[in-house]
Formats: C-alpha cells, sequence, structure tokens
C-alpha cells in the first residue's frame, strides 16, 4: 500500500534473497518512469510494487505479468482502506490463474473476505495471533485533556521525560503537520510522514527518526505500515483511533521481540467512547496518567 512498506520489503526479500543471486526491484509512484523500466529490461525475480505504478507498468507493456507464479497482496486490508479494491481485482484479472496467491492482513473485514472468496483457490486459512492481544511489556496509559491542550501536554511529555524516539499517531495529514510544526516551534525537532510527503522529504524524516536528530516522527495510520525501527520505546496517540484493531496495531510500534514499551493516549471528552471499546476490545484496563482541564 505505501512506498516505504514497498521498500522496506524489497531490502528484506534482497538480503534473503542474496546468496541465490535473487534480483528485486520495488516499483512505485512519484519517482520517474526510466530507472524502473530500464531494471525490468535487465530481468527481475521478484518486483515489490504499489498497486497504481504495477498497474500503469503493465498498462505500458513495460511490466509482463502473464508469467507471474506467485502473486502476495501484503497489508490487503490498508490497500482496501485506501480504495485499491478496483486496481487489486485488475492485478488478479491480469495475471495467470494458475499463480499462487498469498494474502497477508492484519484484520479481516467483509471486502478481504470478498476478494478471497472472488479470487482465491481452496485457500487455507492461517491466524497468527487474535487481533485483540496486544504485547505485556507495553505499559499503556491515557490523559484526559481538551482537545485544545493536547499539543501543550505532548510538548510538556516530551520536555520532562527522556525519549529518544516517539511515533505519534494523528487521523490525518493535515493534523500530522499541524502537530509536527507545534512541536517545531517549541523547541522539539519533529517530522510529519504522510502520503503527501515528497519520497525525498519521507526518506529524509525516517533517517533523521532513527539516527535521533528528530525527536518526534508524527505520522497517519497509514503512513506509519512502512516504519520499520527495531527499538521504538514510545508511541503517542494523539488522536485516539475509532476501530480498536487499529489501537492494537499503533501501540505494537513498541514493546517488539520482548522490549518494554509504553503507550500513551490523549482523550478528549468525545473520544472516551473510542477508548472504552479499545479497552472492552483488548479486555485490559488502561490506567488514567493525568487529567488536564481548561483554564478559567
Amino acid at each position: 500500500p505505501t512506498r516505504e512498506l514497498g521498500l522496506q520489503v524489497a531490502t528484506d526479500i534482497e538480503r534473503a534473497g542474496r546468496i541465490k543471486g535473487v534480483r528485486v526491484l520495488a516499483i512505485y509512484g512519484g519517482r520517474a518512469y526510466e530507472p524502473q523500466i530500464d531494471a525490468l529490461i535487465k530481468g527481475i525475480d521478484v518486483v515489490v510494487g504499489t498497486p497504481g505504478r504495477v498497474i500503469d507498468l503493465a498498462q505500458r507493456r513495460d511490466l509482463d505479468l502473464s508469467h507471474v507464479r506467485v502473486l502476495v497482496l501484503d497489508e490487503a486490508d490498508e490497500m482496501l482502506n485506501m480504495g485499491f479494491s478496483e486496481d487489486i481485482d485488475w492485478i488478479f484479472e491480469h495475471t495467470p490463474a494458475d499463480r499462487q496467491v498469498a494474502l497477508f492482513s492484519a484484520t479481516m473485514p467483509p471486502e478481504i473476505l470478498r476478494v478471497a472468496r472472488d479470487h482465491l483457490i481452496d485457500p487455507v486459512e492461517i491466524r497468527i495471533q487474535s487481533a485483540t492481544a496486544t504485547v505485556d511489556t507495553i505499559d499503556q496509559q491515557h490523559c484526559v485533556v481538551t482537545r485544545f491542550h493536547k499539543a501543550d501536554v505532548l510538548t510538556r511529555i516530551l520536555e520532562l521525560e527522556p525519549f529518544d524516539g516517539m511515533l505519534v499517531f494523528t487521523r490525518t495529514k493535515f493534523g500530522a503537520n499541524n502537530v509536527a510544526e507545534f512541536l517545531t516551534k517549541n523547541g522539539i525537532n519533529a517530522m510529519a510522514l504522510h502520503g503527501n510527503k515528497s519520497q525525498a522529504a519521507r526518506t529524509q524524516a525516517l533517517a533523521g527518526f532513527k539516527s535521533g536528530d528528530i525527536r518526534a516522527l508524527v505520522a497517519t495510520d497509514i503512513a506509519a505500515r512502512g516504519i520499520d525501527i527495531d527499538d521504538l520505546p514510545h508511541v503517542v496517540n494523539y488522536e485516539i483511533p475509532n476501530v480498536p484493531e487499529d489501537y492494537v496495531h499503533r501501540i505494537g510500534r513498541t514493546g517488539r521481540a520482548g522490549a518494554s514499551g509504553e503507550a500513551v493516549n490523549l482523550v478528549c471528552m468525545d473520544e472516551e467512547g473510542f477508548m472504552q471499546e479499545i479497552e472492552r476490545f483488548t479486555k485490559q484496563r488502561i490506567d488514567c496518567l493525568l487529567y488536564t482541564s481548561p483554564s478559567p
């Protein structure tokens, strides 16, 4: 679904297949066609692509899908959330009927089941972990704040705590920009990460975050799917997701591989219902950290 995830997957495949000489190419929008076409002409074993660019190159006859032996849909639920349903159908229809298909999805909404029903033959379903599971090593807390005080509270948390790196989630690209700008104006180096950013800006933001130059990375759910950071100690939900599964995926960015992590939720009055749904879904009580009321 995203450029970052495509690059991450391509890098991992290239590393795993290096001994066998596996040739891998990531194709995605926002970059010139020519380098990608030149690589395809020379010969590629594995193409990792976003749906739009895959279809563009196939329709230009620069990418031949007629010999595809394995088709993998990764983060299928996010691709459908981003409106790629027709693109996915098109790709299925233009690849051989006898290819093997693997579909990976964090959730199984009705549209995913529709794709499986329409395009998969006698599929075997494998569930790795319950969608309601949250990692025990993540300390989850919430702050009850007014909507107008959220930015101040987030700034105060970053000022008081020696956080090396914090991933902050917002619902929208506009919100991510506003939060990043507010933090920067208050002396905290922050950058926004979302689909409207150029590839160069997104690469720069991730590199700066990994190196420690950027203390806070403010991202939307979709952009964060492509973030691959081994040691991420802190996640903040600046805006609470209205889908409990999204909350599980957000905080799952920390506390990985047995490491400890912390997830802080900034909850205003109209989000308290979302927080209660999350507690019911995860079967966990999320402690209240502090209460901030508006000034008289």
